[in-house]
């Protein structure tokens, strides 16, 4: 039997693309999916019927699935998704923050509108939503919470400032909530996905055709590792790289404190920038923090 039947899911952006993926194999696997998507273009633009279009897919196949078309980007409409969850199936286990939209362009020609509709898609609607499940799953002691992120955000990709700075977001959300849920079983990640969806043709001089992607690129090569984030099993607090049937984590590192005492100026921090900026002997992020937190309580008991 899957460790997902039974379990209400919520995917938000789940019309088309890398949603429609995560739901169809939710749904395979017994799941009861909740389909959210406004249904506008790639632009955040208008709005349709695509998350019917899932729903019905989901149904013939036998599966269990509502469909929800509200915006993620209003707190209104981002609580209206785990209501429609909670209405009609009693609660809500997996969240999948998934819904996203593109406005490329270089940060000296990008017109502040797209930029904040783009964090309000992107990283307030993700918090939206989040926010909106979090008090259910913390109650029963149990959830597990996708965000998406992306390589433009934890990188860097020219033209994508108000997409990049959402999705390294992604990261800080993710940070905090995975130590915020850990007791009580909620588990968050993060998924920095690559894949050919109908996004990626507003990207100027790039085409596809997101009825029929390149099977090199499909959608379904990315949904393996949202299974994993989302599983019984599941890690927290971790950054999964998944694409063209590749996956990798992605951390942070620190190297060691250049340490120059209270007294220090410029020209004391300029002698050692070699040193400073050395990562060839850098750790993981956490184990830098847990490192700086511990000699901080050495010194407070001295």
């Amino acid at each position: 039997m899957s460790e997902f039947k039974d379990k209400v899911v919520v995917i938000t952006g789940a019309g088309g693309g890398l949603g429609k993926s995560h739901a169809l194999e939710f749904a395979r696997r017994g799941a009861k999916v909740v389909v959210n998507d406004l249904g506008g273009s790639g632009d955040g633009r208008g709005a349709s019927d695509m998350a019917d279009v899932t729903v019905d897919e989901i149904r013939k196949a036998g599966g269990v699935a509502i469909a929800n078309k509200a915006s993620v980007s209003t707190r209104e409409g981002a609580k209206s998704i785990i209501d429609d969850a909670v209405s009609e199936f009693g609660t809500i286990d997996i969240l999948v923050n998934n819904a996203g939209i593109l406005r490329d362009k270089s940060f000296k020609n990008l017109a502040l509108d797209d930029w904040d509709i783009v964090m309000d898609v992107h990283l307030n609607g993700s918090a939206y939503v989040t926010h909106a499940a979090w008090p259910i799953m913390y109650e029963k002691n149990y959830g597990r919470i996708v965000l998406t992120s992306s390589t433009s955000g934890i990188y860097g990709n020219f033209g994508q400032a108000n997409y990049g700075a959402a999705k390294m977001g992604m990261l800080g959300l993710m940070n905090v909530l995975a130590l915020e849920g850990a007791a009580k079983n909620v588990r968050v990640n993060c998924l920095a996905p690559a894949a050919e969806t109908r996004l990626i043709g507003t990207i100027p001089g790039r085409e596809v055709n997101p009825d029929n992607p390149d099977p090199a690129r499909h959608p379904r090569l990315v949904t393996p590792a949202v299974l994993l984030m989302c599983s019984e099993d599941a890690p927290n607090g971790v950054v999964i790289q998944a694409g063209n049937g590749r996956f990798s984590t992605a951390a942070v590192f620190n190297n060691e404190d250049v340490e120059l005492g209270v007294d220090v100026t410029y020209e004391d921090l300029l002698d050692h920038k070699d040193e400073l900026l050395d990562m060839s002997r850098a750790t993981q992020g956490w184990t830098w923090m847990r490192k700086m937190m511990a000699e901080r309580a050495r010194k407070q008991k001295q």
